[in-house]
């Protein structure tokens, strides 16, 4: 079996010399595995299991029950079938002797909870719990705890809490606290029993090491930890008297600084895995923030973008500012010994696959079958020969609400400038240039905050897409670097594996032998540049005009909705 002694800086390795590690990046609907090599970087082998119960956003698998607007849940046991799956199916296409491998590192969806008992036991496999829906894994797009983060943020700004600008002055729903507090008042019960609320980050990790060590990236971005501290008891107990000890009982726990060993794998996990028992287990870490080391960005002032369904945007910087709407800076929280910063858009791939599953006539999809491309594929060819503008269209990318800089998720999705002569390709367009702007957005926020942001550096899935990378770089009017891995998240887990195995002194040295990126692979062209300004200061207008309190119409039409679907399905939700 392989050293992988804390610090060391050798390993054991076979024939050849080489040794590897697991980076395993579990994501909105599927979890993946990749081999890779220590030495480069190189990325061996590869395998997907998409997860068996996918997400519950409409009914409960387990019962059938319709869920509530804006619930999303998940069932744990997926995750460690992708251990059991994806691991070994990875190990087997690289070809390499497992004994060789020396660590595995995983990284998850934020902020990704899991109610459990005192041994890690997810409440839902606990029998009589399997009918409840707060017993399962609120994933990170559960937007239903909206009400309870508007009181922590009334609370919040009303008693001048100090951690309230750590997070450009408003909590989102999708974190701990706001779900949290939505368990205790929804399903007091369950709470109750509850022992641990635990970060999908952090879980995993217990399953591979049998031990439960809290990641301080999730501690610090999304469990309001700032200074060696949770809010306080008096300000919970402000909120809800019975929500106290929330802080205390359900989420303090041993912190474990990020690409450190948080243990060894189990003897349990490594016959799931088929590895070597013992070797060395990463903390646990989120797939946008553990993406910057894959993509050479360990340096202040620059942003990765982690594109894909939602997009994250993170980045380090030698310097404590308060940005309006960030979703948070923590020390350390991405690179030890920098301020990491993150920002977001709550949708980008899901709008655009959205528009593609509900929005596109039958002979669109008959021709791009019949040239042998996806919708997607045959949207972009239509869309990207026509003038910036052309289609006379600004959309606003809210569908699932905006992130950054609003922190909104009451907002929702329009488009203006419709009219009868407007074809599927125009709006596909504007729906990607909408993502666009809103990165901008984020982009300015930042600058004008004293945080500047110097290269641009995209990653995800959305990079496949030249066009959309192009009208990127147009509308920031910078270049756009672009990661050399189409694994970003999974590389970035396994170089933080080879950190924690001894294999690199840090984090920056493993990010320049073992991360990939191809600088300024897109360049903005002036023309297209000059005329997305005259488009962004619509979308401005938009952004500005319904997200900024002078029409709430967005916020009274989501009322409405969730009052009719109440009334139509009247099923307690705890029942």
């Amino acid at each position: 079996m392989s050293d992988s002694t804390p610090g060391s800086a050798t390993t054991s390795a076979g024939a050849g010399g080489d040794t590897y590690v697991i980076g395993v990046d579990y994501g909105t609907l599927s979890g993946r595995a990749v081999v890779v090599r220590v030495s480069d970087g190189a990325e061996l082998g590869a395998a997907t299991l998409e997860y068996p119960h996918a997400v519950m956003d409409t009914t409960l698998a387990a019962t059938g029950a319709q869920l509530p607007p804006e619930w999303a849940l998940q069932v744990p046991s997926d995750y460690v079938d992708v251990l059991r799956s994806a691991v070994p199916a990875a190990v087997r296409e690289a070809g390499i002797d497992p004994q060789d491998v020396v660590g595995i590192a995983t990284d998850f969806t934020a902020c990704t909870m899991v109610p459990t008992l005192a041994d890690g036991t997810p409440l839902n496999e606990v029998p009589g719990y399997e009918g409840r829906p707060h017993a399962y894994v609120k994933l990170w797009k559960h937007h239903a705890a909206q009400a309870q983060a508007n009181r922590i943020n009334e609370l919040a700004a009303a008693r001048g809490e100090a951690w309230l600008p750590r997070y450009g002055g408003l909590i989102s729903s999708e974190w701990e606290f706001a779900k949290g507090l939505q368990l205790l008042e929804e399903d007091r019960e369950l709470y109750d029993v509850m022992e641990h609320w635990v970060e999908a980050a952090d879980w995993i990790v217990w399953q591979l090491t049998g031990e439960y060590v809290r990641n301080a990236c999730t501690a610090g971005y999304k469990g309001i930890y700032q200074d060696g501290a949770y809010p306080s008891e008096e300000f919970l107990a402000a909120l809800n008297p019975d929500f106290a000890g929330f802080a205390r009982d359900k989420v303090e726990h041993t912190i474990g600084a990020l690409a450190s060993r948080a243990g060894s794998l189990s003897e349990e996990a490594a016959a799931w895995t088929g590895l070597p028992a013992g070797i060395a287990v990463a903390v646990g870490n989120v797939d946008a923030h553990v993406t910057a080391p894959a993509a050479q960005a360990t340096d202040p002032g620059q942003m990765v973008a982690i594109m894909g369904t939602s997009t994250c945007h993170v980045m380090n910087s030698d310097r404590l500012s308060e940005v309006p709407g960030m979703c948070g800076v923590v020390d350390g929280g991405i690179v030890a010994g920098f301020y990491g910063y993150e920002a977001g858009q709550s949708g980008v791939g899901d709008i655009f696959a959205w528009f593609v599953a509900n929005q596109v006539p039958g002979e669109i999809r008959d021709a791009a079958a019949a040239e042998g491309l996806s919708v997607h594929e045959h949207l972009t060819g239509q869309a990207q020969g026509e003038p910036v503008g052309a289609h006379g269209l600004v959309a606003l990318d809210w569908h699932s609400g905006n992130r950054s800089v609003l922190v909104d998720h009451e907002l929702s999705g329009t488009i203006v400038g419709l009219t009868l002569a407007t074809k599927p390709h125009e709006v596909y367009r504007a729906l990607l240039e909408s993502t666009a702007f809103g990165t901008r957005k984020i982009v300015e926020t930042f600058n004008a905050s004293g945080v500047p942001v110097t290269e641009f550096v995209a990653a995800g899935g959305l990079i496949r897409n030249p066009f959309l990378m192009q009208v990127y770089a147009d509308v920031l009017n910078m270049p756009i670097s672009v990661i050399g891995s189409a694994q970003g998240p999974a590389l970035g887990s396994a170089i933080h594996a080879a950190v924690a195995a001894g294999a690199y002194e840090d984090i920056h040295a493993a990010a320049a032998a073992m991360g990939h990126l191809d600088r300024a692979a897109y360049t903005p062209d002036p023309e297209r540049a000059d005329a997305y300004d005259a488009l962004y200061r619509e979308y401005t207008d938009l952004h500005d005009y319904f997200g900024r309190g002078t029409n709430d119409v967005m916020h009274r039409l989501k009322a409405l909705r969730r009052a009719a679907r109440t009334a139509a399905a009247p099923q307690a939700v705890s029942a």
